[in-house]
């Protein structure tokens, strides 16, 4: 053999694996720039993860003392455990840190882009396409913009592409052995204590194992059914010591309610199910919710190759494999992905739909295997297209992505000022504990990381009551709105810095001879959008003989409070109440002031009438003990 021949011989054998090393560190390396300044600062969500992670890497023990809890109570919710266990063993390891936490995210971002790439190898037994799913992967926004904040989703699509490689391993057997079975059940078990959806999901993909029956894996498929149950056993013993524990969540977002009849729930359910497959959603505008976490607002959450690709991927299964059982279950498994999601009142929610997100990268295998065999003369110049298609709208969305580092909207999602403006300016105060009004309350957990993060005792820091208030000379870290703050150190919307300036005051029930109030609006605005979000400023003037109060805890019994209600033609409400705007200061009798009330036009267009009237929390509304309301009509257009 001559020299070149040698070295072309060289060159093919190691071709391969320099490969894969690039595309890897290219990988790891977009996936950690800039990882702890862009999205700048901790989401709340990110910070009870990561405080969690800390007490259970200290003391075995969450933030409320439970020891090795299998879900962890924050915010009324619980979160799931794989995720928050995972983090608490690298903080034993390093010290806990906001670098640590989402390095973890991104890890499992490239390492399920990674699994994809494994995956696509052993579908098509080539070299080639492996190195472009995993390339696609890396580049699609979707999967970078999860893999960037320190959350449980970060895990969801490595946990699932672990899942697709023992299907497939699986599907390659004509008999089950146990390890295919065990496999099967310890990645169905992690796909369900990882991430809320999967607890319906989960059971759906286990369901669709019955593709595959033959005569010879029909035993292993119904050790799957056994065994994937027993391993419930903790979850449904966990719901049933906690009431609510782990569905109460899915009664607030969902449109499965009581009252709703069987025909509107599946109407609902079509409408959503399709509403979450709109093309427009995937390639142009992204995730509509505004508060989704590090979403960059109208981007894509797909490649527009990626999801030509698809098309085409889809198409050749259902042309040439449908007889092939692994096909038909990815086909199964991308129809199953959205029902989660499409049970609840928001579309396309980029968090529950990540599933959808690993089916539609498994489908570009059929794809590349077709372009990438050239059967054609057109076929590589089309991939060689596509591929660099994906490169160039990839770079766009990277560019576009950190170009928003500094936008005022992910920097107060994210509290970004919430360390300096907030929390060092509180430390350098010399009154001890420092108090936290938080009435959600959410927000509290900042402090208690930010503590542990500077070395600080948590115990330093005490949450407050709903209705108890600091005492007179105390620093009080606030999200309460509407109260006069009169000695403000510093304020970073949502979070006011302040020193109480007097003695709590005793409250009390007001006598019905105070509870008088005289109500105008001068501009009031007779036509609104459905769902708009109306700010009224309201004339308030006091017709009884007793102070009202101002507040000190905005969300305290006893609070004077403008609050409103929305009803229909007929005069019945359609809602409870309708937000409630804290009275800011002392109103004596006579006396007169202005406040600005916020309130939600209903989601449906009609004519409807806006009561506004006076209540003292926990005693009456003014209106039932003979004060007047305002009632003024509101035509709602769609």
């Amino acid at each position: 053999m001559t020299g070149p021949e040698r070295d072309r011989e060289s060159w093919r054998r190691y071709r391969f694996p320099l490969v894969c090393a690039i595309v890897l560190i290219c990988g790891a390396a977009l996936y950690t720039y800039r990882v702890t300044r862009n999205p700048a600062g901790f989401f709340v969500d990110e910070s009870s993860i990561a405080y969690n992670a800390y007490t259970i890497s200290q003391s075995g023990r969450d933030e409320f003392g439970n020891s090795w809890p299998l879900y962890f109570r924050a915010f009324g919710d619980y979160k799931n455990p794989v995720f928050i266990y995972l983090l608490a063993a690298l903080f034993k390891l390093t010290g806990p840190s906001i670098l640590t936490a989402r390095l973890l995210a991104a890890i499992a971002g490239v390492g399920a882009a990674v699994l994809l790439g494994l995956l696509a190898a052993r579908i098509s037994r080539r070299r080639d396409v492996p190195i472009m799913v995993t390339g696609s992967a890396l580049l699609t926004p979707w999967l970078f913009e999860i893999s960037r904040v320190s959350m449980e989703v970060a895990l969801y699509p490595f946990v699932l592409v672990l899942f697709l490689l023992c299907v497939h391993r699986a599907s390659t057997r004509a008999q089950w052995a146990w390890v295919n079975v065990a496999g099967l059940v310890a990645t169905l078990a992690l796909l369900t204590y990882t991430y809320s959806i999967g607890r319906l999901l989960a059971p759906l993909l286990a369901l669709g194992l019955v593709l595959f029956v033959t005569r010879k894996r029909v035993f292993g498929i119904i050790q799957v059914w056994v065994l994937y149950p027993l391993s419930l056993m903790p979850l449904i013993v966990f719901q049933r010591n906690h009431d609510d524990a782990l569905t109460g969540r899915f009664k607030m977002i969902s449109y499965v309610k009581p009252e709703s009849s069987t025909l509107e729930v599946v109407w609902a359910f079509l409408k959503h199910y399709a509403g979450n497959l709109d093309p427009r959603r995937l390639l142009v505008t992204g995730d509509p919710n505004i508060y989704q976490v590090a979403h960059v607002a109208n981007t894509p959450a797909l490649l527009a190759a990626t999801f030509v690709l698809v098309v085409i991927g889809v198409w050749l299964v259902v042309r040439h494999h449908r007889s092939d059982a692994w096909w038909r279950f990815v086909l199964f498994g991308l129809a199953v992905s959205i029902v989660p999601a499409s049970l609840t009142l928001d579309y396309f929610h980029m968090l529950r739909l990540v599933p959808l997100l690993v089916f539609l990268i498994v489908l570009l295998v059929p794809a590349l295997e077709e372009l990438a065999i050239a059967q054609r003369s057109w076929h590589k110049p089309v991939l060689a297209v596509l591929m660099l298609l994906t490169l160039a709208q990839g770079a766009a969305f990277q560019w576009r992505y950190h170009a928003s580092t500094g936008s005022p909207w992910r920097l107060h999602l994210f509290d970004a000022t919430f360390p300096q403006v907030i929390f060092a300016t509180a430390l350098a105060q010399p009154s001890r504990p420092i108090y936290v009004a938080d009435p959600a309350p959410t927000a509290y957990i900042q402090s208690y990381w930010y503590a542990v993060l500077n070395h600080v005792s948590v115990s330093d820091f005490v949450l407050l009551r709903i209705d108890e208030a600091p005492p007179k000379g105390a620093t009080v870290i606030s999200t309460e709105m509407g109260c006069d703050r009169p000695r403000v150190l510093a304020q970073t919307e949502p979070y006011t810095l302040y020193v109480v300036d007097r003695e709590p005051r005793s409250r009390f029930a007001l006598p019905e001879s105070a509870m008088r109030a005289e109500i105008s609006v001068p501009d009031f605005p007779s036509l609104a959008h459905a769902g708009e979000k109306l700010r009224i400023k309201v004339h308030l003037k006091n017709r009884g003989d007793s102070v009202w109060a101002g507040c000190e805890r905005n969300a305290g019994p006893l609070q004077v409070s403008l609050g409103g209600h929305w009803l229909n033609s007929s005069g019945q409400a359609i809602a409870a109440d309708e937000g409630r705007t804290v009275l800011a200061a002392d109103l004596g009798p006579s006396q007169e002031t202005d406040l600005m009330h916020t309130i939600d036009a209903p989601s449906m267009p009609g004519e409807y009438v806006l009561e506004l009237d006076m209540l003292q929390e926990g005693v009456s509304w003014f209106g039932l003990k003979g004060s007047r309301a305002y009632r003024a009509r509101v035509s709602v257009v769609g």
